[in-house]
């Protein structure tokens, strides 16, 4: 289901009722139905995969493409079910999701970059609100294996080998989680976390559009990689969650300079992607990035990647409460309205009936999972639900 640039009558005038309604009582009608709809489909995919982990579903029947120990995605069905049992606060909820985040453990110890989502979403809520003491003992183990895998020289946690292929690579997915994880661990974990950002973001931001992962060379030099291709729909959002939690969790670890450096890498990601100032009020603006991008930027007629802007709304929500509390409220606003643009296009034009998130493009080169609900795209939208309406503060995961 691709994006149409304008929404039918009915469509509008339901939106301005839900806008009336929100300003009125402080919640946001529409954001509410689809929060529902999600734990509803958060529950039936559990019944439906039992202890294996779901990765993505046939976008006609539903049914599930499952892995035994989770691969790079098992720590967002882990979260989803957390998010569940918090909503809910059925023991039965909470016991599925602990049993769940402690199938994880096989992970701590693997080559593998992935570890930040892996185990910073799959623990976030457990060892937070959740208050799982094995949670947090969990992530505190994945955590120092992660750092004492970090490589000085290259300043970064190399992308690894357990999923095949070149083990000193500098991939922007290895970014988001990796980085709060590091920083968990004091000085020297927040030493290992800003220099794990910093030289994801030189690399990338060295191209443009930035290019999404680089191989070592020699001499500490690096090249390009064909794949992920420039364009790739995730490339943005991985780093702009990455930039919002290192410049939450860093906060107390970087001078002003440092941070300073870090709001315009930001700066320079959300830019295009923003309405000005003037336009908040205005007539809905057409940013020059799509609510709903395609999976690769040079291929606009391709498969679209729902999942892409579940991730970029909570990056970007997350980025609105740390400048707000910094005194940035223009952009704090700014974005906002881009990030609540982003779910109410996901909830009205892809959620399907039974609460699944379509439209997500697994690897669009290799026309796998091209048009999907993805277990990632799932858990980003119900965070970003949950940030929306208030049910969570933004950094508990």
């Amino acid at each position: 289901m691709h994006e149409t640039t304008h929404g039918t009558a009915h469509e509008k005038s339901r939106e301005q009722s839900d806008e009336q309604s929100r300003a009125a009582t402080g919640h946001v009608p529409w954001a509410d139905r689809a929060w529902a709809a999600v734990l509803e489909r958060t529950g039936q995919t559990a019944a439906e995969v039992g202890p294996r982990f779901p990765l993505y579903a046939d976008p006609e029947t539903g049914t599930w493409k499952t892995t035994s120990r989770g691969s790079w995605t098992g720590g967002f069905w882990a979260g989803l079910l957390w998010l569940r049992a918090l909503a809910s606060g059925a023991p039965q909820d909470r016991s599925a999701a602990a049993a769940c985040t402690r199938r994880l453990a096989h992970w701590i110890d693997q080559d593998t970059a992935t570890r930040g989502l892996i185990f910073w979403y799959g623990t976030g809520l457990a060892a937070g609100p959740g208050g799982d003491s094995l949670a947090a003992g969990l992530r505190e183990r994945a955590a120092r294996s992660c750092l004492a895998a970090y490589d000085p020289e290259r300043q970064l946690v190399p992308w690894g080998e357990a999923f095949g292929g070149p083990r000193m690579l500098a991939r922007v997915d290895a970014v988001p989680g990796l980085v709060p994880l590091l920083a968990g661990l004091g000085a020297e974990g927040e030493r290992a976390a800003y220099g794990h950002l910093t030289r994801h973001l030189t690399l990338s931001r060295s191209e443009r559009p930035p290019r999404p992962a680089w191989q070592a060379g020699p001499d500490d030099g690096w090249t390009p990689c064909a794949e992920p291709a420039p364009g790739w729909s995730r490339t943005a959002p991985w780093l702009l969650l990455g930039l919002a939690d290192g410049l939450h969790c860093l906060a107390d670890g970087v001078n002003s300079r440092a941070a300073g450096a870090l709001w315009e890498a930001a700066g320079g990601l959300t830019e295009p992607r923003l309405a000005p100032a003037a336009r908040l009020t205005a007539p809905p603006f057409t940013p020059a990035a799509p609510l709903v991008p395609p999976a690769q930027e040079d291929q606009p007629s391709g498969p679209l990647d729902t999942s892409a802007a579940a991730i970029e709304s909570v990056a970007l929500l997350k980025l609105a409460a740390l400048a707000r509390a910094t005194g940035r409220g223009n952009e704090a606003d700014r974005l906002t309205a881009r990030a609540r643009q982003i779910l109410h296009r996901l909830c009205t034009g892809h959620l399907s009936a039974r609460g699944a998130l379509t439209d997500g493009c697994y690897d669009a080169a290799r026309a796998l999972a091209p048009r999907h609900e993805l277990i990632w795209g799932d858990f980003f939208l119900a965070v970003g639900l949950a940030l929306l309406t208030g049910r969570m503060e933004p950094f508990a995961t």
